[in-house]
């Protein structure tokens, strides 16, 4: 519930505080006394185009903070925590407008868009003003309203035909794309074939093509690294292997090295250490050399193999620079191409699965489709009946309203149903739509009568916000309506302005709007009215002055008010 509102410089609005019942709160005060400009503060709290002509003269800024007390799981409370905002022990909402028009949102302390603030308000209140019947403007608000009617059953149709409707429109759209790309498959289809052949058909190894390169290198330099080798050979086992000059063997001078040192290890044994390290090295010097040698005796020149490497690093070549740069990256697109013939050869299959699938949510479709009609039609005329009964005692007893269900000329995902509510000015007269049919007054008369029927139903809001709903009404019919309020609020917060004290007399807070001598409300410009204070003012709501028989009619009213147990 909306528990309190503060307003200042708005309109003629200084500074104000409005506490509200978590019943029936109703605001009075003379014509001009700024009570409709409290609703527009409330507009602005939830989310209204903000207009700088609204900031009081002279006043830089016009500011509206409301305290909403609701619990931490309320659709309210998840959006604001959202945001952001800090909900733990309430909810506080700030709207800011300047004389400059531009506009700032408050949201829990946090600030936020101000379309944060017409999400919330969806959630929280409903306002029924001379130009702000917003349940009535569109078919789909009409469409809503009889579904939360017509109760859990008629919902849980509607997100059934819902949940089919979308499956049903990704299986078309599946269908489509895998019909549309037949060709383009086929095309993908025979060049993964193709690159699959020639993959096969060369049959690469893993890491073939870097121990290919290596073979290559030895083969087309063998005589080179035989020479090579054989001279190394000769270097270490000296002159005497053949070759020009007069080369020492590294061994023997190594043999020498070792006999010197061990001579004079007996004095110091460093050089012992020394001598056992060029023994060490003669060791390796004779290993060295024989290892050359065998070398040198297996290097061949084959002019066949290496015609048939070069051979076959051109076929690996081949594939590499179609399918990467490695051998193993061609044998992963292989592999990932064997994958996708897989899929793609059995996109027939899918074709066929997904048309039988589809067959069968259009008949499941058709079938939800059928039964959400016809419990649109039923909940239709159901609450047409209702509301029409309730207009009878809210001053409209010859209108008649109905609920019309007609087919869409295209069925959509909320179901196949157009939904528009239709008033007629009484029997024979043809029924139009009801923001045509009916006046600012008789539309918020129309919305109250909906809210009665319907407060005990699906998607109740927390608060309802009436403006002069009894615009145009006088006597008993008056009475009815201060009745009908009263009821509605047994379900939720009602907060109404009015000009009756028929409808002030139900109030389970009476609030009056006064205005100072400079034309403006100020701190003190609204109070609450109990005891005597409210007979005086419902006594000016009935008769324009104060006197003892206008009190005693304003007592009568309460006695009656009490009396008919509304």
């Amino acid at each position: 519930m909306l528990q309190e509102i503060h307003i200042r410089d708005l309109g003629v609005i200084d500074d104000a505080v409005v506490t509200l019942h978590p019943r029936l709160t109703v605001l009075t005060g003379e014509t001009g006394a700024g009570k409709t400009m409290v609703v527009s503060g409330l507009g602005l709290l939830l989310g209204a185009r903000g207009d700088a002509g609204l900031v009081r003269e002279g006043a830089e800024r016009a500011v509206v903070e409301g305290i909403v007390d609701l619990p931490a799981s309320h659709p309210a409370a998840v959006r604001a925590a959202d945001a952001g905002a800090d909900v733990e022990d309430g909810l506080v909402l700030v709207r800011t407008l300047t004389a400059a028009g531009r506009s700032r949102a408050h949201v829990g302390g946090r600030a936020a868009p101000v379309g944060v603030l017409a999400e919330l308000a969806e959630h929280l209140v409903a306002v029924h003003g001379q130009a702000d019947q917003w349940r009535l403007r569109s078919g789909e608000e009409h469409r809503d309203l009889l579904d939360s009617y017509g109760g859990e059953s008629l919902i849980r149709l509607r997100e059934r035909h819902e949940s089919l409707h979308d499956e049903r429109t990704a299986a078309r759209r599946a269908l489509a794309d895998l019909r549309d790309r037949a060709q383009e498959r086929a095309r993908e289809l025979e060049v993964l074939e193709l690159g699959l052949a020639q993959v096969g058909d060369t049959a690469p190894a893993p890491g073939e093509d870097e121990r290919l390169r290596a073979e290559s290198m030895r083969l087309t330099h063998a005589t080179d690294l035989r020479v090579a080798a054989e001279e190394a050979a000769a270097l270490l086992a000296g002159s005497e292997e053949g070759y020009a000059g007069d080369v020492a063997s590294v061994v023997d001078l190594l043999g020498r090295v070792r006999a010197v040192l061990a001579q004079a290890a007996d004095r110091d044994p460093t050089l012992g250490d020394c001598a056992t390290r060029a023994t060490e090295l003669g060791h390796l010097a004779a290993e060295l050399r024989s290892d050359l040698l065998s070398y040198a005796a297996g290097v061949e020149v084959d002019p066949a193999r290496a015609d048939w490497v070069e051979d076959r690093r051109a076929a690996l070549g081949a594939l590499t620079r179609k399918y990467g740069p490695t051998v193993e990256d061609v044998l992963a697109w292989a592999e990932g191409a064997a994958r996708r013939v897989v899929e793609l050869s059995g996109a027939e299959d899918r074709v066929d699965a997904l048309t039988e699938r589809l067959a069968r949510l259009e008949a499941d479709l058709a079938d939800v489709q059928a039964q959400l009609s016809a419990a649109r039609r039923a909940a239709a005329a159901e609450l047409g009946t209702r509301v029409t009964q309730e207009l009878a005692h809210l001053a409209m007893g010859s209108a008649l309203v109905e609920v019309a269900v007609e087919p869409r000329p295209t069925p959509a995902r909320h179901g196949a149903d157009d939904v528009e509510i239709r008033l007629a000015a009484g029997p024979g007269a043809t029924a139009r739509p009801v923001t045509r049919a009916a006046s600012g007054g008789e539309l918020s008369r129309v919305m109250l009568a909906i809210e009665v029927v319907t407060a005990d139903r699906a998607g109740l809001v927390p608060t309802y916000v009436f403006d002069e709903v009894d615009a145009g009404v006088g006597g008993a019919a008056a009475l009815d309506i201060g009745s009908r309020l009263a009821r509605l609020a047994r379900h939720a917060q009602v907060v109404v302005v009015t000009h009756l004290a028929q409808v002030a007399a139900y109030a389970d807070r009476h609030l009056v709007v006064t205005k100072a001598d400079d034309g403006h409300v100020t701190a003190s410009g609204v109070v609450e009215v109990t005891g005597r204070d409210r007979e005086r003012e419902l006594a000016r709501m009935m008769a324009g002055v104060q006197s003892d028989t206008a009190r005693r009619h304003a007592r009568e009213l309460v006695a009656q008010v009490a009396s008919r147990g509304d």
